[in-house]
């Protein structure tokens, strides 16, 4: 049988052994199952009890420190994504989150080993006949004889992520470029994501990120179609339709460029500029047409600079009144 006094005393160490486990589990901290997506770069974690705060940051040489904006789900688990970031040179992450007013941090790195100057430099991508797709870059200054790169692509943030199946090669048999055949579905909203690492027997090779390419911002539209040239007595009625494209955008926002210029002539024509929200028809004076003149037409986005190819020459003034056109 217990005595009152061993029972008071059992009592006590029970309790104390309590709050000594409470304690332990409050100096706990509460960030666990840190994951880090280096290729997505997505930053995930758990919490093992309720905070109040909770923020990341990453360090990335010569810019500001960035805090992300922190995603919260209902089960207590936590991301940061930093997509719009290069982390090549490296980068430091840091995760701060505050439970029962005390702040606890955990910190991880993006390292980039291997040879400096190793890895490739200027990817840059084109998407091109409404659904190819060319990327390319450059050897770095430093790349071993033997490095073979490899590129590595997803459409989405939480897309499946795949590499190259055609590359390009150099006169030396090294790899600089892709070829993307039969691009998904488009939407307005694609935004292509990238990275190139390598290999080599000699030494490791540092990987490449890049921010995502926006897809309307890389493609280069095909020429116009039908160009055409109609006469009637006063004036010469060039006419183009509006050119296939892969994403969904209004006419208006097209730039149109008409190059007319006399056979033969030293000196060139100017160009004409003319914009899609206007009708697609240019008209030229039939008295300044004199001799056999080409016409070719091209387009881009107004507010871009990739121009798509001329469209096939056509021939038209070498008698008067005579014209061209499909």
């Amino acid at each position: 049988m217990v005595s009152p006094l061993n029972f008071v005393s059992l009592l006590v160490l029970v309790n104390s052994a309590c709050f000594v486990d409470s304690q332990l589990a409050q100096k706990e901290s509460p960030i666990i199952n840190t994951k880090l997506d280096k290729r997505k770069k997505i930053l995930t974690w758990n919490s093992r009890r309720n905070v109040t705060q909770q923020e990341c940051i990453i360090d990335i040489p010569f810019e500001d420190p960035i805090r992300p904006t922190v995603e919260v789900s209902d089960d207590n688990s936590y991301a940061c994504t930093f997509v719009n970031h290069l982390v090549h040179r490296g980068a430091n992450l840091t995760v701060n989150v505050t439970a029962d007013g005390q702040v606890y941090q955990e910190f991880l790195t993006i390292p980039n080993p291997g040879k400096e100057g190793s890895g490739g430099t200027n990817l840059s991508c084109l998407i091109y006949n409404i659904r190819f797709m060319n990327c390319s870059w450059m050897p770095g200054p430093a790349a071993p004889a033997d490095v073979s790169y490899h590129l590595y692509m997803w459409a989405s943030l939480h897309g499946n992520v795949s590499e190259c199946s055609w590359y390009i090669l150099d006169s030396t048999g090294t790899r600089v470029g892709c070829h993307f055949e039969n691009l998904d579905e488009p939407h307005n909203t694609d935004n292509y994501f990238f990275l190139l690492n390598g290999t080599s027997n000699e030494t490791a090779i540092q990987f490449l990120d890049s921010i995502p390419f926006v897809g309307k911002d890389i493609e280069k539209y095909n020429p116009p179609a039908n160009v055409s040239v109609t006469y009637n007595v006063s004036y010469y009625i060039i006419r183009w339709d509006n050119p296939k494209i892969r994403f969904h955008l209004s006419h208006h926002i097209l730039c149109y460029e008409v190059d007319v210029q006399r056979k033969g002539s030293v000196s060139k024509g100017e160009p004409v500029f003319q914009r899609g929200e206007d009708e697609n028809k240019y008209l030229l004076p039939g008295a300044t047409v004199t001799g056999e003149h080409t016409l070719r037409v091209r387009v881009r986005h107004a507010y871009r600079t990739i121009w798509s190819d001329w469209s096939a020459a056509c021939s038209f003034g070498e008698t008067p009144g005579n014209a061209c056109g499909p």
